[in-house]
């Protein structure tokens, strides 16, 4: 056994000890893709529209594979794939600025200055990450996503700005070799250990952690995970020839390698001014980003075992301003939710005429991430202590909608 194997041997044994001191768990879903559209999207004119009303807009609606759900002209991809779709028009939260929106839809709690919750991805790494696997079990594209709170820095997201080329620091730098490298490790640990003989520092673990696993993640040969040129010309291109299309495609390729939580960010819904010009933009990259991913995922058995998530930070108001633009809304908006045990090709909840308030079947944020903790197969009511010793659990008592379960 020469050096390599030995170091990549090791990590794989040290990973099977700690798998052997928990139970596997698991629901229908194995896998979550979170679309999310950063800055708010409007419900009204997506996934919600009231057509031939004041709060409307220019946008038409279409019909759908489902009688019941109509969508805005501009996701016609869409409207083929609405068996699949469960869509959630009745959302509800009392959050209206984006950072703090933020903060609870990638948590499910409220911004608490005394706790540092852990977004919905580091509750999946930490509670169904195989510590052994050499990708990591949360990935973010195209933004940070949210961060690991009380869980650590191991179980943080890996951050992808650019997908379609490899990640940074997956190789030797000019100069170093695999032997060199090796003793540079070796160098380090030993620093660290003599430092946390002196001062006991409680983040060091974690560090170490996050440090071991970009170890595995050098040498995996899974990491061609990350290159999209192994694609079909044709099916890049269905995808879109954009971030968001590439993103969505890495999306795919990740969770057939394994990994359990990829969040995909598209940018720009804050749409203040001029929202419809910008919203046929959006629109027209979501669209076929978000129906190929389907598509391909159904294609490759993937579905069933793959929730695919879209939502923001809160809808948009049904009055349009004097910049013809939409401001921000948290009392009603819409999610939408496919594959991986949901129930597709129905529409739960409602809003009024105006797509003002909620006035059917009102979901919570917590509700929707407890739903989502059910299909992935994890308890939203089982606590967890803080390193101060508080109790918390996933979700901020929120109950799951049985209604949207496909076992329901």
């Amino acid at each position: 056994m020469n050096r390599r194997q030995f170091l990549v041997g090791s990590a794989a044994l040290l990973g099977y000890l700690a798998r052997a001191r928990a139970a596997p768990r698991g629901g229908p879903a194995r896998a979550c893709i979170v679309l999310w559209m950063n800055g708010g999207p409007s419900h009204l004119d997506t996934f919600d529209p009231k057509p031939g009303t004041k709060s409307g807009g220019p946008f038409r609606d279409i019909p759908t594979r489902v009688p019941e759900l109509r969508l805005c002209e501009h996701l016609p991809q869409l409207a083929e794939q609405a068996h699949h779709l469960a869509v959630v028009r009745s959302l509800t939260s009392r959050e209206g600025n984006h950072q703090r929106a933020q903060f609870l839809l990638h948590t499910g709690y409220a911004p608490n200055p005394t706790v540092d919750h852990p977004a919905l991805g580091s509750w999946v790494s930490a509670e169904l990450g195989d510590p052994a696997f050499d990708l990591p079990a949360c990935v973010s594209i195209g933004g940070p996503g949210g961060d690991a709170g009380f869980l650590g820095l191991e179980h943080g997201p890996f951050v992808v700005e650019r997908p379609g080329q490899p990640p940074d620091n997956t190789d030797h730098p000019p100069g170093v070799d695999f032997v060199r490298f090796l003793r540079r490790k070796v160098a380090l640990e030993e620093m660290e250990r003599r430092y946390q003989g002196r001062v006991q520092d409680p983040q060091l673990r974690s560090r170490q952690a996050v440090r071991d696993r970009a170890v595995r993640m050098m040498y995996a040969p899974r990491l061609r995970a990350f290159d999209l040129s192994e694609e079909p010309d044709a099916l890049r291109t269905a995808y879109g020839n954009n971030d968001f299309g590439r993103g969505c495609l890495l999306a795919r390729r990740l969770v057939e390698a394994g990994v359990r939580y990829v969040e995909v960010v598209l940018d720009g819904w804050d749409t203040h001014q001029d929202a419809f010009g910008r919203l046929r933009t959006l629109l027209g990259v979501l669209d076929p980003a978000m129906a190929t991913l389907i598509r391909d995922l159904e294609q490759r058995a993937l579905l069933p075992r793959t929730l695919v998530l879209w939502l923001g930070e809160f809808g948009r108001t049904p009055t349009i301003n004097a910049n013809e633009g939409r401001d921000h809304h948290p009392q009603a908006f819409s999610a939408v939710l496919c594959g991986g045990g949901v129930r597709g090709g129905m529409v739960y909840g409602a809003t009024d005429d105006e797509g003002a308030r909620v006035v059917e079947h009102p979901v919570r944020v917590p509700d929707l991430f407890a739903t989502v903790a059910v299909l992935l197969g994890l308890d939203p009511a089982r606590e967890v202590r803080t390193p101060s010793g508080r109790p918390v659990s996933i979700t901020d008592g929120g109950q799951p909608v049985r209604a949207l379960l496909a076992a329901s």
